[in-house]
Parts: structure tokens; sequence; C-alpha cells
């Protein structure tokens, strides 16, 4: 709406009285909004027809200027129990979490306890030798060349993976992939070891850290970095993946309980403060936010797509940071549109990939021409 309401010329003889006028530019609002609302409506009817019914669903945001133009839920947050989804409902984000971890390592950043040039061995002096060359930055941007994890941990492991496993799995190494800076590999490892790299210099948990020093400065009321025994999520949906013959449950694997790399629970309202805060200086400065967006090159210059915890592109001619996230029972997306100030928040409790390409529908649904 917002698109055809800015391509109106209204031709109105300047000399009638400003009260007539406005009701006239009110009566030409109301008349778009009847119009295009119900048909957008429809479209995400027809985009989410899959997510509805008996089956796990799905919560939707589109936010514009500030303001939460469409809320949307489909389905089930528990199939078993018929809880329907709910605007409210905590979905697991996956390496959606991966822009907050950043955030907390930033902040750090900020208080000058360690920099983009941090050796990972001025952290942990007890690392191997091959993490003398891997800094603070490669590990944000996906350059350091760890192994991945999920590759060493063996099939028949009986206990969840936690950040510090896959710390000690990493000092029981002695290769890489590649020279750290020289390659973009995107890295769960890398995420994981930047959780314990905050716990190491805050002397906090990862999760209370984020809680303290993140979600509660921006009344994100609800979100939470998931530890069993230790803190609940509340409104929770559990995952689900898709059969031949249906859905079955599918909430946790061996990995769900690491933090860093997508350990984060959420909802459209919490991330709606979220993508408020990072329009502005909330929480960091003018030149940390800047490298929030940015896009990291390697050591011979070569640009990457991506910033700190944010892939960076453009879509139908708009500047566009994302992240999609996928993990046992859970897919989820969050794009942005600086420029425009639009965000798309999708967020679902099973494991189908489509959910990036729902995201880009909606975004064509609600964006105009940049010209």
């Amino acid at each position: 709406m917002n698109v055809l309401i800015s391509r109106i010329h209204l031709k109105l003889d300047v000399g009638l009285p400003a009260i007539i006028l406005s009701i006239l530019f009110l009566s030409v609002l109301c008349v778009l909004f009847l119009y295009c609302q119900p048909a957008l409506e429809q479209r995400m009817e027809r985009l989410f027809k899959p997510y509805s019914g008996n089956v796990p669903g799905a919560s939707v945001m589109v936010i514009q200027d500030g303001i939460p133009v469409l809320i949307r839920t489909f389905g089930f947050a528990h199939l078993e129990k018929k809880i329907p989804v709910k605007a409210e409902t905590n979905f697991r984000l996956a390496s959606v979490s991966k822009q907050f971890t950043a955030m907390a390592v930033l902040l750090l950043m900020q208080e000058d306890q360690l920099d983009f040039s941090t050796p990972l061995t001025t952290i942990f002096p007890e690392f191997p030798e091959y993490g003398r060359e891997i800094t603070i930055g490669h590990l944000l941007h996906h350059q350091s060349g760890l192994l991945d994890y999920e590759t060493l941990v063996p099939d028949t492991v009986s206990v969840q993976v936690k950040d510090h496993d896959v710390l000690a799995v990493m000092m029981q190494q002695d290769s890489l992939y590649f020279e750290p800076g020289t390659e973009y590999r995107y890295s769960n490892t890398g995420y994981a070891i930047l959780a314990m790299v905050v716990q190491k210099i805050s002397g906090q948990s990862f999760s209370e850290f984020l809680h303290e020093r993140i979600f509660a400065p921006l009344d994100m009321k609800t979100t939470v970095a998931f530890e069993k025994d230790v803190n609940l999520v509340s409104n929770r949906a559990f995952g689900y993946r898709t059969t031949e013959s249906g859905f079955e449950p599918r909430d946790q694997s061996a990995y769900s309980a690491v933090l860093g790399d997508g350990g984060i629970y959420s909802n459209v309202h919490d991330l709606f403060l979220w993508d408020q805060a990072l329009y502005g200086n909330v929480l960091l400065d003018d030149k940390l936010m800047t490298k929030v967006f940015t896009p990291a090159t390697l050591k011979d210059g070569t640009p990457t797509d991506y910033g700190c915890g944010w892939r960076i592109d453009t879509f139908m001619g708009h500047e566009r940071v994302h992240h999609t996230g996928q993990t046992c029972g859970f897919t989820t997306v969050i794009q942005r549109y600086p420029q425009a100030r639009t965000s798309i928040l999708v967020l679902t409790n099973r494991d189908e990939p489509m959910v990036g390409d729902l995201a880009d529908q909606i975004s064509k649904l609600y964006l105009g021409d940049p010209s």
C-alpha cells in the first residue's frame, strides 16, 4: 500500500481549505487500504497454505517504517496437544542466533576487551598452536578454517554437545581446512567458539550475558538462549520433521544445546524490538554498527557477502541484510531492507528449507520499485 500511496499525484486546487484537502487525502488512504489489504492477506494465505490446518505452523511479521503492518500465524506449535501458533510463540531461531552471538562479541569490543585482530590463543592460551593465526575477525566472518564439529562428534554420543565441548574438540585437532583469512567457509564451529570467548572474557555464562546485555535492555522479555534445567522457554513451539506420511516430532538433536551457533528461542514481537534497535545506536556506537553490516574481505582483498552474523546482498534492487536458520525441527529467516525500512520475519517449527523462498515472495509483495 505504501508503494501505491507514493505514486499518487493528487491534482488538488491549492485554494481549497486545508481541512478539505485533509479529508480528501484521508479518503484516498482509506480506499487504498480497503483495496490493498485484502489482496495482500489473500496472497499471504496462499503462500502459507501448507502451514495452515493440522500441521506444524508458522509465525510471520512484516515491518515497515517502524510499524508491524502484518502479523499472521498458521498451524500448530504442538501438534499432539493441539496448541496453535500465536504471535507470542517462541521458536528456536537456529542460525539466526548468530547475529546475537556476533553482537555479544562486538559489545566486548566496544569495551576494548578485544578486537577483530585478537588471536584465539590470547583468549585461550592452552589452545593448540594452529589457533595462533585465527583471529576474532576470522571467527565472526567465517574465515577461520576450523573443522566442522558436527563431523568430529561420534554418532554414538548419548548426551547433547555444548559450546564448551566444541572448544574441547577443537583443542584436540592439529589442522584446519585452510589458512585463516584466505577462504570463506560457513562455520558453526566458529560461532560456538565465539560463545566461549564471550563467556571467558565476561565471566558470565553466555546465556546470562545475552540476557543482561541484549535481551533485557531491549525488553525482549521471552527471548532466551535455552539451557535445559537452567532456564525455560515460555510459549514454546516444538519441532517436527517432514516425512512421506506426515510429520513426526523432531525437536532435539545431539547439537541442539550448542548456543553460539543456533540455540536462541524468540518470537516475532521480540524480534521486532531487535529489528528496530539495529537502526540506531541502542547497543553499539556508529563505528561498530557499521562493521555489523559491512561485508568482510579475504586476505587477498576478495569480498565476501558476510558481515558479523549477517549475510549482505541485494534483492529486487534493494540492499538487504539477512540470515536463515535451519536445525532439527525448525526453519527460520529474517530479511531486512534498511533503506526501505522494511523487514520480513518468518519462524516455523518444521525442517523444510523453503522458508527463504517464502520470505522472498513476501518481500516482493511489500517492496516497491527502488527507483
